[in-house]
């Protein structure tokens, strides 16, 4: 994508671009940056960051003259306040099914009268009813490439041998990352959840009680939570407010236990000061033993999160009575996300949507770390004001 955009500005008539990801540094680090091979880097001394009257961007010299490359979030409700009034030559689009769709679309008017229109998007597989699919792409002329993990340079022999082990255990995830096969998983666990209605700009309603929830690892993602009860329009509501989160695996940075203790202990007092409330427990995954000794050695008291493990005991129950609880919750109306710019739902939104169950019906142990965390803290809702 760095390399086709960059083309792209070099010959296009437009002087105004945009790039666009889920936050706005995530569009910088995606696009402008882009660990080296981005926008800033290929066109050098000839390109500087700028601000003007529409935001951040780009400024790059080409023999067209002078562009201009925007780089702005899209995942918020009023995301589309931010271009608005701007005519764009092209837009690109990082992780497009994270992206709000008031947004999306709106980037589709701003290039209307471009002389050299061109969208460019990434995502990963989504549902075969993500609006994304049947709003945007099902209705553009949309050409598709599928990368697979042959096409990642960095990945060694090694490395692909071990990821072939693991994905040979799940034939949807096999033809989908090894085999590069456009395969949907049998259903997303949360279908329900839906970005403009359960993603709010602001708490709303009296704030009942503030408690953190954690789960965590080292090669796996470690995810800590904040969420506030209210009480608003009649019924009670859990606002996931923050979330900190970390994977090893993703950022090839591997932390202690400890500097993750260090981190939640951080988030928690940044979430304290910022909604001035105190908080009631921080409930952590009692399989996550490390972690709560940890955050004992700095002084935060920690509680054995209610994982559903008593609910297995009982016909059809375990994980299966937890995810039914949350999806009550989400559509009850009753869960909501509540935009944050400094700790964001970025990773939340972003395993919602890929959080499936294989043929038999079994929720895949793949992106759920902030999905259990998530289950275990609307188990602590629904038990004290729901049940």
């Amino acid at each position: 994508m760095h390399f086709r955009l960059a083309y792209l500005y070099t010959i296009s008539r437009d002087s105004n671009h945009l790039v666009s990801a889920y936050n706005q540094e995530q569009a910088f680090r995606l696009f402008i940056d882009g660990d080296g091979t981005g926008l800033m880097h290929i066109f050098g001394d000839l390109a500087q960051i700028k601000h003007d009257e529409h935001g951040d961007h780009l400024e790059i010299h080409t023999p067209k003259g002078i562009k201009k490359i925007y780089y702005k979030g899209g995942a918020k409700a009023n995301s589309v306040g931010a271009i608005t009034g701007m005519s764009l030559g092209s837009v690109a689009f990082g992780e497009i099914n994270l992206l709000h769709m008031s947004f999306i679309q709106e980037c589709f008017r701003r290039t209307m009268a471009a002389q050299d229109r061109y969208h460019i998007a990434d995502l990963n597989p989504p549902a075969p009813n993500h609006p994304v699919i049947t709003d945007v792409f099902e209705v553009q002329n949309t050409r598709w490439t599928h990368w697979t993990i042959q096409d990642n340079p960095i990945i060694s022999e090694e490395r692909k041998k071990e990821i072939y082990e693991t994905l040979i255990k799940n034939p949807y995830l096999l033809d989908r990352d090894w085999y590069g096969k456009r395969v949907m998983p049998e259903g997303v666990i949360y279908s329900m959840f839906n970005t403009e209605a359960n993603q709010i700009p602001a708490l709303l309603g009296k704030p009942y009680e503030m408690y953190f929830v954690a789960d965590g690892g080292q090669s796996d993602a470690t995810s800590c939570s904040c969420n506030i009860v209210t009480f608003y329009d009649g019924k009670f509501r859990l606002n996931r407010v923050a979330n900190y989160y970390h994977s090893g695996a993703e950022t090839g940075q591997i932390k202690a236990m400890s500097t993750y203790a260090k981190e939640i202990k951080e988030f928690i007092n940044w979430c304290v000061e910022k909604f001035e409330m105190r908080f009631t427990d921080v409930f952590v995954d009692p399989a996550c033993k490390s972690l709560r000794e940890e955050l004992h050695k700095i002084q935060i008291d920690t509680t054995r999160a209610d994982n559903n493990a008593s609910d297995a005991k009982k016909q059809g129950g375990g994980i299966e009575v937890g995810i039914e609880r949350f999806q009550n919750s989400i559509t009850n109306e009753q869960f909501f996300l509540v935009e944050n710019d400094t700790y964001d739902h970025y990773d939340f939104i972003k395993e919602i949507g890929m959080y499936v169950r294989d043929d038999n019906g079994n929720p895949i142990d793949d992106w759920n770390h902030a999905m259990d965390e998530a289950r275990y803290a609307n188990n602590h809702f629904y038990k004290n004001y729901v049940l």
